[in-house]
């Protein structure tokens, strides 16, 4: 885990060859965005086992240190209803989602980026999923008149984490899961307020592989999908 760490780490440790000159003046963006998803899990799928929709939420900044390099974090949390169609009865399980990166410019239209993700959730009893890693992808702006404007973005992820069981199944086992993200929304920037509001959709899924397999744990593959609504302000900092 700490070489992974390390490797995520890696694009932000080279901001330090970005010469203080370019830093004198920066664009910072502040907001907040929401995620309403369904979440299948296909591991719980034989078992009768569901997720009601649920809205993840959180802080949105960006921070444009030259024309072409930024640095931007997202941050998500939510709880979903897990519902045990067996016996009627249902859990809450808290969801976190975060993702840090360095973009770079390439032309008008495309960026380029790298960074690290979080991934992981909890449910009573103390069990608890959580995994770190490097992804990177590539990202869109089009102008499609006036103050409108298409977003999209797709990127690719390598994440290495554990998973802990709660008091009914004792176990501990490591991870390692890949995955992407993609996202497609309609953005409008509001001059007189230097604020940009987007909505649109959103996919990522996960395939899960346990380096061990307690009775019970097998393999899996986690898809969320939704509606993404996001505001952000934006001023300059001297």
């Amino acid at each position: 885990m700490k070489n992974n760490i390390i490797t995520t780490l890696l694009p932000f440790i080279l901001l330090i060859f970005i010469p203080l000159t370019t830093l004198h003046a920066a664009d910072l963006s502040i907001g907040a965005t929401a995620w309403y998803t369904a979440w299948d899990y296909s591991q719980d799928g034989p078992d009768g086992v569901k997720y009601d929709p649920a809205f993840l939420y959180g802080p949105v900044l960006s921070l444009a240190m030259t024309p072409d390099i930024s640095m931007s974090f997202v941050f998500l949390y939510g709880k979903f209803q897990m519902n045990f169609e067996s016996n009627n009865s249902s859990i809450d399980l808290s969801r976190y989602d975060s993702d840090l990166t360095l973009n770079y410019r390439i032309s008008s239209y495309f960026k380029i980026f790298a960074g690290a993700k979080y991934f992981g959730f909890t449910w009573p009893g103390g069990g608890k999923h959580a995994a770190l890693g490097p992804g990177t992808g590539i990202s869109s702006i089009f102008p499609i008149g006036g103050d409108f404007f298409i977003l999209a973005y797709i990127s690719g992820l390598y994440l290495m984490g554990n998973e802990n069981g709660d008091t009914s199944r004792n176990y501990d086992v490591k991870t390692k899961e890949y995955g992407g993200n993609g996202s497609i929304s309609l953005a409008y920037y509001i001059p007189t307020t230097s604020t940009t509001i987007s909505l649109g959709g959103r996919y990522q899924q996960l395939w899960i592989n346990y380096e061990e397999h307690p009775e019970g744990i097998e393999n899996s593959l986690s898809k969320f999908y939704g509606v993404t609504v996001t505001a952000v302000y934006t001023f300059n900092i001297e």
